[in-house]
């Protein structure tokens, strides 16, 4: 390796012994420039800079890990840094760093404090490649908004994949579905007629002679009512089938060629209202409640109120499909400064933590008889009004699902003409 370029302190250090009182000033205001122009160079930069000694103790930040760490003031010089970086394994860091050598160590991790972040750690001992410890150096740089567009990327991808196979299928799936569907309805035709026929009629048989009549006299006409029965039920079975596949394709096309939302200025408590009284007979008839906190000074706000009732419906229906009987189903409204917003909370056995990421993928579904595609057609939905959706899952407890729209047109902001003297 060449030689590396010799810096100033390293200059001053070879004579220090012979500087008088003018030459350490100056050294010294020299010095103080450096620090300057490093904490200003520092603090401009977005990236966090982090410095801690061999013990793990924090010797100096930056603003930006100030932003990404501190919140409110919490943050301080000499504080160790597990204490705001719990999920560093700081041993470990500490060994490669007293083993000396020439590297930089990489991690990726979650903090949830002082708001949920997603985070790359770049840390590379001070002393270089020699060995002991004399702290180290670490690059905290957020990733967030890269993990959302990378997420977002990969979702895109999906629904594409998924637009594709739907549309190349669905129409071939569909032509069978209804051939199938209307000979079944032929055949329950010929039952209904097979039935009026099996029916008992006066004289009937008798000029056949008498053995004839003896036969048809032993044949129990019981017999050929169960069987007709059974094809009878079976029909109803077939019939129930097609009639999901024909749900399941309609899922699909829905979420292939999604209409644009007619936005308007209209009230939500009037989408929640209608839901609730749309849901409440299944809802009854399920052994469970449905109730509805619609707060009354809600404005009216920008959005489509049937995708927007379709996206309530949907999630409803979800939290039915999670609770058993006495189960209890709350719809309930509110709003802030920016946002309208309507919760529906159940009491069915909520979401397990592995599966929370996974929810909203097309396909992905925790249900006997689901298509997998509910969530993604009302997380589009959402998006397309510009809103967004919170979750809350307690295993055990719960689920909520939040649906907040934006309570007014997003405006534009203009640049200001810049005056010419």
């Amino acid at each position: 390796m060449p030689p590396s370029k010799s810096s100033f302190l390293d200059k001053v250090l070879g004579r220090i012994g012979r500087l008088d009182a003018q030459g350490l000033q100056t050294v010294v205001q020299r010095l103080a420039r450096e620090r300057s122009f490093l904490e200003t160079l520092f603090n401009t930069i977005e990236d966090g800079v982090l410095v801690t000694d061999e013990d793990g103790r924090i010797v100096y930040f930056n603003q930006a890990v100030h932003e990404i760490l501190g919140g409110s003031g919490t943050l301080a010089e000499g504080q160790p840094i597990q204490r705001h970086l719990p999920d560093l394994d700081w041993k470990k860091l500490s060994e490669l760093d007293s083993e000396g050598g020439q590297r930089v160590v990489r991690h990726e991790f979650e903090i949830s404090y002082p708001r949920p972040r997603f985070l790359r750690l770049f840390a590379a001992p001070l002393d270089g490649d020699k060995t002991g410890s004399a702290g180290m150096a670490l690059i905290l740089h957020d990733a967030t908004e890269a993990r959302q567009k990378t997420f977002e990327a990969i979702e895109s991808e999906r629904i594409q994949a998924l637009t594709l196979l739907a549309a190349s299928v669905a129409h071939e799936i569909g032509n069978p579905l209804n051939a199938l569907h209307i000979h079944l309805q032929l055949m329950e035709r010929e039952l209904k007629k097979l039935r009026q026929n099996s029916l008992p009629r006066g004289g009937r048989g008798v000029r056949g002679g008498t053995s004839r009549a003896k036969v048809e006299t032993a044949h129990d006409p019981s017999d050929s009512d169960a069987g007709l029965q059974k094809v009878e039920g079976y029909l109803e079975v077939a019939k129930g089938e097609i009639t999901r596949l024909d749900y399941i394709i309609t899922q699909f096309l829905s979420a292939i060629r999604p209409s644009p939302p007619r936005i308007k200025r209209s009230a939500l408590n009037e989408v929640a209202h209608d839901t609730i009284e749309l849901l409440r007979p299944e809802i009854q008839n399920r052994g469970q409640t449905v109730t509805g906190k619609l707060d009354e000074s809600v404005p009216l706000a920008l959005f489509d109120p049937s995708q927007i009732k379709q996206v309530l419906v949907n999630l409803a229906k979800n939290g039915m499909q999670a609770m058993t009987r006495g189960g209890e189903l709350t719809l309930q409204t509110g709003h802030d400064a920016d946002y309208v917003w309507v919760s529906i909370m159940d009491t069915g056995g909520g979401i397990p933590q592995e599966q929370l990421n996974r929810i909203f993928q097309p396909f992905f579904t925790t249900k006997k008889k689901g298509s997998g595609l509910g969530l993604m057609i009302v997380q589009r939905i959402v998006r397309e009004h510009g809103g967004r959706i919170e979750l809350d899952s307690r295993v055990g407890q719960g689920t909520t699902f939040r649906v907040l729209l934006p309570l007014r047109e997003p405006q534009t902001r203009l640049l200001e003409a810049s005056s010419h003297d």
